[in-house]
């Protein structure tokens, strides 16, 4: 009975030392007290860097399999020790009165945190394991915002949600974290949590990029930052590649790592609208970027997180999944190429400025006839079909150009450029590599004849945007017409079938002919005695007042302002007529903010003075809002626009 006790009060057992520091560095199972941790020598050869599945099961790899499990010399269990001493007869309750006491002082002190003295293996775990603390959850707190009548609700009323989400963020270095920027949509409150740690800290947002789904963040606390380390960025992975994505989905609250493979590399549309990315088929997408397919799982609260390879450095981060009812562990990643250029884009600037493109259409020239049609000699170069009036390139392209390099990299027939050593890739990849503001060297043939042509690159400004610039949508409420520019989340939260095929096919497809050029459309009518009979309208764009073109949402508040005339007379699309008395109009918009509890009759965008920077404004004809692609074209490839 005596050596039995003594064996529970030997320090060779592995259980924690009570002269052992409580700010030394602990086993990684020191919250199980049911397990021992025995000393396990690091095998002979070894890579300096595991795999994500050796570091979180090397705590238990090296566990034994009871109270006194088998290594670092202790004994086994108290059942075991009885087999293997058959002459030792102990009387069961003097045995537990005698050995309980030391037994359940050495768990109390195991289970209240008392570290004990690691072993090699702890230490070269816990350098492993740094690349998975520079991953930080993010908690957000959103303010959403309404674009459509509710009953006698006013078109934009903000309504605090309370709405709390879980993301994703990591350590970039210098003081900053890079998460996506769906997940910092419309937020007005962030805070972001270290692995380990119950402190939140206040972050806020650096900078935002809509077309790559990005954003920078700063956390100003300088605790936050004691002893981190910032995620290496590896290379472009190569197919077949093993990937880990590491981040805070739900299902738990404690950081989640799930494996796969890379399965394609490729052009993607990043597009997103009320914080949920999706790959989408619209003719002007935000932009076409590389992004890389995953087939590890990606579930909501991945978004942000970052993807590692295995040699532990982040090759990108994830932000998309695709579901389908056909398809299953469908995942994509934003590479470490496109993080990398708005990184850079914002060291250069100071501020996100964007992808640019050349603002082209484009048709491939694959049919033989077409190229000899063309004068094109050999099996190369894409048909420039049209080219928007707002882009730099509109000086020096034209309908019928033939583009076969751009920077001297050859254009193939396809519409596609050499991309690494043995794969091919959409030429629009070459200009998503350039900043806003480089300057681009075209090969065109322009009529059998060779020329070399110089063009400004910029980014796209959509005549319908994707995203609201300030979250918040801009409005002018005239008489209890409510205007408002139309814009993607418009769209998206008002539904597709009321907004009618015209209308949708101008957001669709149509390009702006001037800077600054947007389709103003009344959303609804606030019913008041002014406007009878005009109760009905909503969704119609509106062309004209008294006779004026208008340009944008500004441009009518102003035309509005400053109107002298007895009549305000908007004229519709499809020549529908809306005429108010002035006066009238004025006195009856102050009633109808009253009654609908309307903050203010325009939004505060629209009261800082106008500027017109566009003096004359080309009369849109019959073909304006025509498709110049087709849904079957698009849903083929995305190499039509460049």
């Amino acid at each position: 009975m005596a050596a039995l006790a003594a064996l529970f009060a030997s320090p060779s057992l592995p259980f924690p030392s009570t002269s052992a520091s409580s700010s030394s560095p602990s086993c990684s199972c020191r919250f199980r007290p049911a397990v021992a941790c025995a000393p396990r020598p690091p095998p002979a050869s070894r890579r300096v860097t595991r795999r994500f599945d050796e570091v979180e099961g090397a705590s238990k790899k090296r566990r034994g399999g009871g109270i006194g499990g088998g290594g670092g010399g202790g004994g086994g269990s108290l059942a075991s020790s009885t087999r293997k001493d058959k002459g030792l007869s102990i009387d069961f309750k003097e045995s537990q009165q005698l050995l309980m006491p030391a037994l359940l002082s050495r768990i109390s002190q195991f289970s209240f945190g008392v570290s004990e003295i690691p072993n090699v293996a702890d230490f070269e775990d816990l350098e492993e394991d740094k690349f998975l603390n520079a991953v930080v959850k993010v908690g957000l707190k959103n303010m959403s915002w309404l674009s459509m009548m509710l009953d006698n609700a006013s078109l934009v009323r903000e309504l605090d949600m309370c709405a709390r989400c879980c993301l994703c963020a990591f350590m970039i270095g210098d003081n900053k974290l890079l998460t996506n920027a769906h997940c910092v949509e419309h937020d007005t409150q962030i805070k972001v949590k270290r692995r380990g740690d119950d402190k939140k800290y206040v972050a806020k947002v650096l900078a935002r990029g809509t077309e790559c789904d990005l954003a920078m963040l700063s956390v100003e606390n300088e605790e936050f930052w004691r002893g981190t380390e910032p995620l290496q960025l590896g290379r472009l992975p190569c197919l077949q590649d093993s990937v880990t994505v590491v981040g805070y989905p739900l299902g738990g609250d404690t950081i989640s790592v799930t494996k796969g493979v890379v399965s394609r590399i490729e052009l993607h549309l990043y597009y997103f609208t009320f914080g949920i990315a999706q790959v989408t088929p619209y003719a002007h997408g935000t932009s076409d970027l590389l992004g890389v397919q995953i087939d590890a799982a990606i579930n909501a609260g991945n978004s942000g997180g970052p993807a590692f390879n295995e040699q532990g450095e982040c090759i990108g981060v994830a932000f998309q999944v695709f579901r389908s009812d056909e398809a299953e562990n469908i995942g994509y990643v934003i590479p470490t190429t496109v993080v990398s250029h708005f990184l850079n884009d914002y060291r250069k600037n100071g501020k996100y400025t964007g992808f640019p493109c050349l603002g082209v259409l484009l048709q491939k020239l694959e049919n033989p006839a077409l190229r000899e049609s063309l004068k094109v000699p050999s099996s190369e170069g894409v048909l420039v079909r049209r080219v928007e009036p707002t882009a730099p390139a509109s000086s020096v392209l034209r309908k019928g150009d033939v583009i076969t390099s751009f920077d001297g990299v050859s254009v193939g027939c396809e519409g596609t450029v050499p991309f690494r050593s043995t794969e091919r890739i959409a030429f629009r990849y070459l200009t998503s590599q350039k900043y806003a503001g480089d300057v681009a060297q075209l090969g065109i043939i322009r009529e059998g004849n060779v020329m070399k042509v110089q063009t400004i690159l910029h980014p796209r400004k959509h005549l319908v945007p994707f995203n609201v610039d300030g979250g918040q949508p801009s409005y002018l409420i005239v008489a209890g017409l409510v205007f408002t520019p139309l814009t993607e989340p418009f769209i998206e939260e008002e539904c597709e079938d009321t907004l009618g095929l015209k209308l949708l096919a101008k957001a669709r497809y149509s390009l702006s002919t001037f800077e600054g050029e947007q389709i103003v459309i009344v959303s609804q009518v606030l019913a008041n005695d002014v406007n009878i009979g005009y109760e009905h309208m909503g969704n119609q764009q509106v062309i004209k007042l008294n006779g004026t073109m208008i340009k944008n949402i500004h441009h009518l508040a102003h035309l509005v302002d400053t109107c002298q005339d007895k009549f305000l007379t908007f004229e519709f699309e499809d020549d529908f007529l809306v005429v108010l008395d002035r006066e009238e109009a004025a006195a009856a918009s102050s009633d109808i903010q009253k009654e609908h509890a309307i903050p203010s009759v325009r939004s505060l965008d629209l009261s800082e003075p106008y500027v017109d920077t566009n003096h004359e404004v080309q009369n849109q004809g019959e073909d304006f809002g025509d498709s110049p692609v087709t849904n079957f074209e698009l849903g083929v490839d995305c190499l039509l626009w460049a």
